[in-house]
């Protein structure tokens, strides 16, 4: 069903909505095909976003899961040098390994992006004492601080 405003929606708007669907609804078998194919848009920042918003999506659904190792490296390959998308990716990976008890580095933590440190402070799933004493002693903002603060 159309609605009278599809006419005046960008091209790129229905493009990005339907890369979500698509993407939403994908089989394993065919993930890296078809973000490969998102990722050959014209419009990088457009195609960006909708990979973007897939990998929030799997790497929340799978964080703690046996199968994101391998989904990540698929993600890794298919994201090639894209920055942004390659560091959320580590940023996962390394929400993963703190919430698993997993190594990782204060480095690690404190170099990580505000988003990272937001998300690390408030899940639920973050237990480490560690982690969490380290972002309310040096996390980059005040609100990063307060929460991790909070939860030890």
């Amino acid at each position: 069903m159309t609605s009278p405003h599809d006419d005046d929606e960008p091209p790129e708007h229905r493009r990005y909505a339907g890369y979500l669907r698509a993407l939403e609804g994908v089989a394993e078998a065919d993930e890296a095909g078809l973000l490969a194919t998102v990722l050959r848009d014209d419009d990088a920042v457009m195609a960006e976003s909708a990979v973007n918003h897939h990998l929030e999506r799997r790497a929340a659904e799978q964080l703690t899961g046996s199968r994101f190792p391998a989904w990540a490296a698929m993600m890794a390959a298919v994201i090639g040098d894209r920055a942004f998308l390659a560091r959320r990716l580590r940023e996962w990976t390394l929400l993963r390994s703190i919430v698993l008890d997993e190594p990782w580095t204060d480095e690690e933590l404190l170099a990580a992006s505000d988003w990272f440190q937001r998300t690390a402070a408030a899940a639920q799933l973050v237990t480490s004492p560690a982690a969490l004493s380290l972002l309310a002693a040096h996390g980059r903002t005040r609100r990063v601080r307060n929460a991790a603060s909070r939860r030890i």
